[in-house]
């Protein structure tokens, strides 16, 4: 509730005969010439001034904006709402339960946590695709879904009854992004507070990093670690640095052939290459009302794989449009055009805002693309598609000859060579009846199916072609572009080549009904693209198995297959663990694919396949034309379909109305539970802060290359036997057939501590100086509390450092913590006893996750690593300076000490450096002096 009202900018605004409360922004001075998004931040302060976290000197800062300048003024931005996924939800209302009890422990009232944000959860992210290509696919994968996680559906069922304000849509309904611009948001948001009725502009946090799907709408969001998304939910601010803006301006249309998900890898890949870390990315200019509002959704989607930390579209009558089609009421509508006409945040291309930096793209000279193998910002042209696949996979092939030659070596356990697991990786493989693999790595190889098929399979080989992913499923113009390619396709007799995995996870039920509507799913399934599940299915990891024989054939013959999807995170060890490399391409791209069979494919030159007459078929052959697609749209999609599918979508089905639900105040906690645990996060805490102390004596964990992301550092995909997190549920009693995913176990603590940095395909550079100096894959360390320093599961050697009160500390490189806004990446670094972390550069919301836990995120110097440093991780590393936080100060830099100890190369000298230190706001230095954000909020809230 505003307590201040420095400017007088409370007003009334009359929609129909409804008033509503709201801040006018045009009492500012300077407002202006604010890009979109800073207006929306600016009616936030307005709205939230209370003369203590929000002052009138921040709003007046907000006002005289400089463009130019690098960002230093703080502010505290309140999210309308907060909107969650399962993966990282789970573990919210874990921490959630866990403070009530804490609360009640420190002589608190335990019902006092509770959301005061309202808080909306889709689960979407545990349906796996384990049956596909065949009529009950959908159904039997619901149903094995209930079965891996009816613990933690029931746990969920309960915090839906137990917590004030907090909703969840239930398995089987959608993708939380795609559920998220279809129905959630408002963008107009419209509140009782006080008593009075208040209008302001709608605006979250999510604790998935696509939350920007959302921008697309004009509704400022992005996403944060789960830790932060909790602190939201129970009323604290996100601290934030007022951002710089990217101002970039649309012109031109797309060209026929161009598809939606071909001007996001152009955007990505330019965004990328300029550098927006850190920055709001907006568009403007007379073009930008040519975009589809489904484009500028996917566009939005986005934003995470060019790193900025959102990516705003403006609001306008294409908003409008989109909002009745979705089936919002007549008076939201009304409300959202008076409402942003009001506060000047309707687009007028004739306005130009000022920004800090310009770019532009016009969208005629955007080509068809792909973007592999490893990285959504990789963008190929798909001319040039399979030159760059031979290139890269010359690549896979050294790598692989590397880890040949290291497998018999002691350093590997014989049961667990790398690339042979089933974890969060990738292995991949390639046929084409006339272009083999580059002589020198082509490995052709028989395979047989149980029904009898043969085939040969090498390098390339696409064996996953995956429609799946909020970022194109929400987006008719793509789907269904892609099922008149199947109609067209199957017309001239062709199909998908039989090692392919085909599915089709849409994004909401709307689009099953459109594509019944428009007589599409019979060509669809034709091909074997049957539905399998409505989530997000391959982009998390949930690809479920290959074919079998296909998977043998891989493993036996160390084949790189490829997968083909049209999601929008492509990371190493991420899709599927037989699938080395990885490839972002439009749903149509993804079919043609799977028709191809293969990466080292030209589309130009080779033939798909031949039609009934014998003549060869190529893709232009039965590319749908725009104008079809266009027609199709305005045929088969009308508003009757949103309104159907999302009047019941908080209900879900029998399976789950019928689950049983504990019910209290305070959960249950079941001691046998291998999926929801009590963390230990608020053991031992008391009102009083333990004052910050300098690190001395530190080990080094791991010493890490450039773009670890945050799968790297907490995989979500499936849990090895043969590793840490597979010998604890073995021990509990649970079968590999039920070890189900990370993702889906991130509400048990004792799994995720042991998958931390657990990725099959890390590389940590520590483990060569054992190995002769061979690089090797998987979750190991050097264990330096034992004779010799031997090579050692992370997890084993962090429990040896920690009964021995050593700290540990990691060294990175650039782009560290990129990727999913995985709050177990820094819940699991601070639990295995993690002080700190040094690298050259950090992505935004997994640095400022960091100091939510309580680590402290260092950078070099600038210029300098720890390979120009001269350091290799055998140091002992102690960091002096820290201490100056206890004073209310943060200091700029610390001083790092690296001596070089019994383990390191004789001569050695010692390294010393000073580190710069990036907790950047007051706030945050605030919760890293209570050891955390959810120790700060319990504090405040007792």
């Amino acid at each position: 509730m505003s307590t201040v009202d420095s400017f007088g900018a409370k007003s009334t605004l009359t929609v129909g005969s409804t008033d509503y409360e709201i801040f006018r922004i045009d009492k500012v001075p300077g407002y202006e010439k604010l890009p979109f998004s800073l207006k929306v931040l600016l009616e936030n302060l307005l709205r939230t001034e209370d003369g203590a976290n929000v002052t009138k000197a921040q709003i007046e800062a907000l006002g005289s904006w400089d463009a130019g300048a690098e960002p230093d003024t703080e502010i505290q931005f309140s999210p309308a709402r907060v909107v969650m996924q399962d993966f990282t939800g789970v573990p919210c209302i874990v921490d959630l339960a866990t403070m009530r009890e804490a609360v009640a422990e420190l002589g608190g009232d335990p019902t006092k946590i509770n959301p005061l944000s309202p808080a909306e959860m889709v689960i979407d992210h545990s349906v796996i695709a384990d049956l596909f290509g065949s009529e009950n696919a959908l159904e039997r994968n619901v149903e094995i879904e209930y079965q891996r996680n009816g613990e933690r559906y029931q746990f969920l069922r309960w915090g839906q009854t137990a917590f004030d304000d907090f909703k969840v849509v239930p398995p089987g309904t959608g993708i939380v992004h795609q559920v998220n611009i279809e129905h959630l948001a408002k963008v107009t948001y419209d509140r009782e507070v006080g008593g009075v009725l208040r209008a302001y502009p709608d605006t979250c946090v999510g604790t998935d990093s696509h939350t920007t799907m959302v921008n697309g709408l004009g509704v400022l969001g992005w996403g944060v670690g789960g830790i932060e998304a909790e602190a939201a939910m129970l009323g604290q601010p996100v601290s934030m640095l007022i951002p710089r803006v990217v101002g970039f301006k649309l012109t031109g249309s797309i060209p026929a052939g161009v598809t939606a998900t071909d001007v996001v890898l152009t955007i990505t890949d330019m965004l990328r290459q300029h550098g927006v870390v850190g920055k709001f990315v907006e568009f403007y200019g007379e073009g930008v009302a040519s975009v589809p509002l489904a484009n500028r959704a996917t566009i939005g989607n986005m934003s995470p794989e060019f790193g900025s930390t959102a990516a705003m579209f403006p609001i306008d009558s294409v908003t409008v449009d989109y909002l009745r089609l979705t089936g919002r009421s007549e008076q939201t509508l009304a409300l959202v055009e008076a409402y942003a006409k009001q506060q000047s945040l309707w687009h007028n291309s004739d306005h130009e805002p000022t920004f800090s930096e310009y770019m532009e793209l016009d969208l005629s000279t955007v080509v068809p693309s792909i973007a592999g193998p490893k990285r959504p910002q990789d963008r190929i042209e798909l001319s040039r598609s399979k030159e760059q696949f031979e290139s890269d996979l010359q690549n896979y092939a050294q790598v692989e000859q590397d880890l040949v030659d290291l497998e018999g070596s002691e350093s590997f356990p014989a049961s667990d060579p790398p690339g042979n697991s089933p974890e969060d990786t990738g292995n991949t493989h390639d046929y084409h009846s006339h272009s083999h693999a580059p002589e020198s790595v082509s490995k052709p190889t028989s395979v047989t199916l149980a029904d009898g098929q043969s085939f040969t399979l090498d390098h390339g080989a696409v064996t996953i072609a995956a429609i799946t992913s909020c970022t194109n499923t929400s987006n008719p113009s793509v789907m269904l572009a892609a099922g008149l390619l199947a109609r067209n396709a199957v017309k001239k007799g062709l199909k998908a080549k039989p090692w392919v995995k085909t599915t089709l996870a849409p994004g909401s039920k709307v689009v099953t009904d459109y594509y019944e509507k428009a007589g599409l799913t019979k060509d669809l399934e034709d091909l074997g693209f049957f539905t399998v599940g409505y989530g997000c299915t391959t982009c998390i990891g949930n690809s479920g198995p290959l074919i079998e024989e296909v998977s043998a054939a891989i493993n036996d013959n160390d084949l790189a297959v490829t997968a083909v999807l049209s999601g929008n995170r492509n990371f190493e060890g991420r899709i599927n663990p037989d699938v080395k490399m990885n490839y972002l391409a439009s749903p149509p791209l993804v079919i043609a694919y799977s028709l191809a069979g293969s990466m080292n494919f030209d589309f130009e030159a080779d033939p798909l396949g031949t039609d009934s007459d014998g003549n060869d078929v190529f893709l232009a052959d039965i590319w749908p034309d725009a104008a079809e697609v266009q027609a199709t749209i305005d045929s088969s999609i009308n508003k009757e379909m949103f309104d159907t599918q999302y009047a019941s979508v908080f209900e879900g089905d029998d399976r789950w109305k019928n689950l049983p639900t504990p019910t209290g105040n305070v959960f249950e906690w079941d001691a046998e539970s291998t999926y929801v645990r009590k963390p230990p996060y608020f053991d031992g805490m008391t009102m009083e802060l333990t004052p910050v102390s300098d690190i001395t004596g530190a080990r080094v964990m791991a010493t890490l290359l450039d773009s670890v992301t945050t799968d790297h550092i907490s995989p979500a995909g499936n849990i090895k036997v043969d590793s840490p997190a597979g010998h604890y549920l073995a021990e509990h009693g649970v079968e590999r057939k039920d070890f189900n995913s990370y993702g889906s176990r991130r509400g048990n603590h004792e799994v995720m501590i042991r998958g931390t940095f657990a990725n099959i395909r890390l590389k940590n550079q520590l483990v060569r100086s054992v190995n002769d100096g061979a690089e090797v894959e998987g979750g190991y360390t050097r264990d330096f509390t034992q004779a010799g320093g031997p090579q050692s599961f992370i997890y084993d050697a962090s429990q040896h450092y920690q009964e021995q009160g050593t700290p540990l500390v990691i060294f990175g490189g650039k782009e560290y913590g990129s990727g999913s806004s995985r709050d177990w990446a820094a819940k699991g670094t601070s639990l295995l006893g993690v002080k700190a972390v040094i690298t050259e550069s950090f992505e935004r919301i997994h640095r400022s996750n960091l100091i939510g836990m309580g680590v402290v995120p260092l950078q070099f110097p600038a210029g300098e690593s720890w390979a120009s440093l001269g350091l290799d991780g055998t140091e002992i590393v102690s960091i002096a300076g820290l201490e100056q936080l206890n004073e209310g100060t943060t200091p700029k830099t610390v001083k790092v000490t690296a001596t070089p100890s019994e383990f390191s190369d004789a001569g050695k000298a010692t390294v010393e450096f000073d580190a710069i230190v990036r907790i950047d706001t007051p706030g945050e230095a605030d919760y890293y002096r209570n050891g955390g954000i959810l120790q700060y909020v319990l504090r405040s809230l007792v």
